[in-house]
């Protein structure tokens, strides 16, 4: 391959270097953001079960409460069943007594389902803080990766500038402006392969006769369809 031909293909690879940075730097912060929405989709939904938990441990503390004063009560009651001095009285106190045990009966069942639920959302909330930890963790380090991918990238594509400007300097002026009017039309790609009569960039077939001539690299050659700078590459060495 010519030294013309040599810089100018490296060039190329500098450029699309520079361009698939710049596009993931445009990337990235919308998967910061969809990684932050789903992470809080998970922190949102575990609230959700701790405020559940919460409003049962409520409603379990309020029915013991509710239960301790219904046995006070009934307690009382029965203490001053002694007391009455009527028939008429002894009824009326008996009738008490039964309202407030089956009260206190009915509590007790509603208890006994507030505990089971509370027991199905203690053991859910304890899997599911499991899980949240493990989204947290693999959060924390997909976010921290992709910070630091964009921290290097200004250094990375700083790099790539001052190696792309070195190689202008040792290219041609002419190519380098043939090079530049293709790239700015062809969406940033001006210099492709070509392999088996096949051009990589418009995927058609160049003259056979072109085709022998690129492989003799005697001058540089553009394709007669998309009219990018063009080099013949050995594929078959390049997959070993």
């Amino acid at each position: 391959m010519g030294v013309q031909l040599k810089l100018i293909v490296a060039l190329q690879k500098i450029d699309s270097e520079i361009t698939r940075i710049n596009n993931r730097n445009k990337m990235l912060p919308g998967e910061l953001a969809r990684l932050d929405e789903i992470f809080h989709g998970f922190s949102a939904d575990f609230g959700e079960d701790q405020k559940t938990l919460e409003e049962l441990s409520k409603a379990h503390k309020e029915r013991e409460e509710k239960l301790k004063r219904g046995v006070e009560s009934l307690k009382k009651t029965k203490d001053r069943l002694h007391e009455v001095k009527t028939n008429k009285e002894y009824q009326a106190m008996l009738k008490e007594i039964e309202s407030t045990a089956s009260k206190n009966s009915a509590i007790e069942d509603e208890i006994l389902i507030v505990m089971d639920k509370l027991d199905q959302v203690r053991k859910m909330v304890k899997v599911r803080e499991k899980e949240l930890d493990g989204h947290r963790h693999d959060y924390e380090s997909k976010k921290r990766k992709i910070e630091q991918e964009l921290a290097a990238m200004d250094a990375e594509v700083s790099v790539y500038l001052e190696k792309g400007l070195m190689l202008k300097e040792q290219i041609a002026s002419d190519l380098l402006k043939r090079y530049e009017t293709i790239k700015n039309r062809s969406n940033g790609l001006a210099v492709v392969a070509v392999w088996k009569e096949i051009c990589a960039g418009c995927h058609m077939n160049i003259p056979p006769q072109m085709y022998i001539e690129l492989q003799k690299d005697v001058d540089i050659q553009y394709c007669p369809q998309c009219n990018r700078i063009i080099y013949w590459e050995d594929q078959n060495i390049k997959g070993e």
